[in-house]
């Protein structure tokens, strides 16, 4: 672990091929890479898997997929786009960013980092290898019990989901152990927790979400091989097991989920909005403060998944409050931005367009769950496609808007270069579109009637324009990734700039180079303000000036 006040000598590294320089590296900056396109990799997958299942349900009576492979693809889908995609891709921002926020040279654990790295690579190749072992999982990414049990899963695929997950949980845990330790002790002289970026404060809860989140998940699925493979009966109603142990323990770890994959978005929102503000971030300790109220809260509204399980009437009272006032710091988070947005001198530039998409997005798959825990309208809609809907305005419209915000945003860090703005916005306004059509109409469908998990459906129910305009809209979204694509290729094609600090930005990853050096930073910087780049670059206006 390298001590605060070290400067890096400029030494060298052993030469060795590109391929081994990546397969053995422990620079936190090209594992952050790895993560970001192994999961960019595994959300391509999981988007082919979304674009096949709108197709079967396109129109009444499908017949693209049976539905055997509706369910595999369907099961792989939700674990693709939650453990494979959405999460790896925020870990690699985390890994890449959260030494150069904090100024220090490299994470606590090097070589744990990267062990971490490659659990979640395996985990991923281990599950979808399942589709040549006999047939992928199809019981649902939340795999409920006793449909998993051996009599009703008789393929191995569950054995390979549960596995799978093993494996990233384990990754997941060692991951988040790391970096809680890389913020408390290798923050730069003068960052206290009171002017650590917000990333990095959201960053710091969704570790110690996780590593009180995972333990449940992985104790689920353990007891999962044990019936099936060993016999016990943890699961099995006919021998005194129970089904709802399941729903209890994966849930409890399912539902802080939500706010794993979310919480790192609204970190990045946190940085895109107040630069392209020109404004310090509105109510800085409020924010923070919110973030550890959820960080808390979330563990305490899991229930909420099983209103029509047959809880006791307080038990539905406790969880529908507990899922009232999680919406209270999360909303605290939505008027900080709109209030660092007022009255600021706005550039409408892809980051914050992406931003503000994300915002609206949210607010939208927000209110949608504060219905949800209203125990009448749950038990109506529970199982339909309106939960459908709440879930990806959440996971789609909220995390991924988020994370496309931060590589835009930080692409010229990364690379030196800077994405085109002209297909950025090409690229935004797709996705919004395409978006909205494919999610907005589930709300309908939900209220109609229409349940979740069907592979097809009779004409006379009349969902079938519905579902129509929703795989339109899928399409739409698959074009805005190919602008995005395009983008990619185009940019890495032209020379790079190398601009540090192209944003004109506050924190410390725009001090230095673009991309950084190995070792970040020749000398860890002192901070004295929640801007500490600000301060450097107007040393007249600085924030700690102001306030002395």
């Amino acid at each position: 672990m390298t001590t605060r006040s070290e400067t890096i000598p400029l030494v060298a590294p052993k030469r060795r091929s590109l391929f081994l320089d990546w397969l053995l590296t422990i620079d936190h900056k090209k594992i952050g890479i790895l993560y970001i396109i192994t999961a960019a990799f595994f959300f391509m997958v999981g988007g082919f898997e979304a674009m096949a299942i709108r197709l079967q349900l396109a129109q009444p009576n499908g017949t693209l997929l049976n539905p055997d492979l509706y369910n595999q693809i369907f099961t792989m889908h939700g674990t693709t786009m939650i453990f494979l995609a959405v999460m790896p891709l925020s870990v690699g921002f985390t890994n890449y960013f959260v030494p150069l926020l904090i100024g220090a040279h490299d994470v606590a654990f090097p070589r744990l980092n990267a062990l971490s790295y490659w659990l979640f690579l395996f985990s991923g190749i281990f599950m979808y290898s399942s589709f040549i072992a006999g047939g992928a999982p199809n019981d649902g990414w939340f795999s409920y019990a006793p449909l998993t049990e051996k009599a009703f899963s008789i393929t191995a695929g569950m054995d390979f989901w549960a596995l799978g997950i093993l494996l990233l949980g384990l990754g997941t845990t060692l991951g988040s152990i790391n970096f809680i330790v890389t913020i408390i002790q290798m923050r730069a002289p003068g960052m206290s927790f009171s002017r650590m970026p917000m990333f990095v404060w959201t960053v710091f809860v969704t570790a110690l979400i996780s590593i009180f989140a995972f333990p449940s998940l992985i104790s689920a699925v353990v007891m999962l091989l044990l019936d099936r493979q060993l016999g016990t009966h943890f699961f099995n109603v006919s021998s005194n097991g129970s089904a709802l142990l399941w729903q209890n323990l994966f849930w409890f770890f399912g539902h802080p989920e939500v706010y794993i994959l979310i919480l790192p978005a609204m970190g990045i929102i946190s940085e895109v909005i107040p630069v392209f503000s020109r404004k310090p971030l509105f109510g800085f300790m409020t924010v923070a403060y919110s973030t550890m109220a959820i960080g808390v809260l979330a563990f305490g509204v899991w229930a909420h998944h099983m209103f029509t399980t047959g809880l006791p009437s307080a038990a539905l009272i406790i969880f529908s409050a507990d899922s009232f006032l999680i919406g209270v710091p999360t909303g605290v988070k939505v008027f900080s931005w709109i209030g660092t947005m007022w009255g600021g001198k706005v550039r409408f530039s892809t980051p914050v367009l992406f931003a503000m998409g994300f915002i609206g997005m949210f607010v939208i798959g927000g209110l949608s769950g504060i219905q949800l825990a209203i125990i009448p309208i749950d038990w109506q809609v529970e199982d339909s496609y309106y939960v459908v809907a709440h879930l990806h305005y959440v996971l789609f419209g909220g995390s991924l808007f988020a994370l496309v915000a931060g590589l835009y945003y930080w692409f010229p860090k990364i690379t030196g270069k800077r994405l085109s703005e002209t297909l950025g916005k090409w690229h935004f306004w797709l996705m919004l579109i395409g978006m909205n059509m494919t999610f907005l109409p589930m709300h309908i469908l939900g209220l109609d009637g229409m349940p979740r998990r069907i592979y097809t459906y009779p004409t006379d129910t009349g969902w079938g324009p519905l579902n129509m305009i929703e795989t339109v809209g899928g399409f739409v979204v698959a074009v805005s990734f190919l602008v995005l694509l395009v983008n990619f290729i185009k940019t890495m094609r032209s020379p790079a700039t190398h601009e540090a600090d192209p944003w004109d930005g506050f924190t410390l990853e725009w001090k230095t180079s673009s991309p950084p050096p190995v070792y970040n930073f020749e000398t860890i910087p002192v901070v004295r303000s929640r801007r500490p780049l600000w301060d450097e670059k107007h040393p007249d206006l600085a924030d700690w000036k102001q306030k002395s």
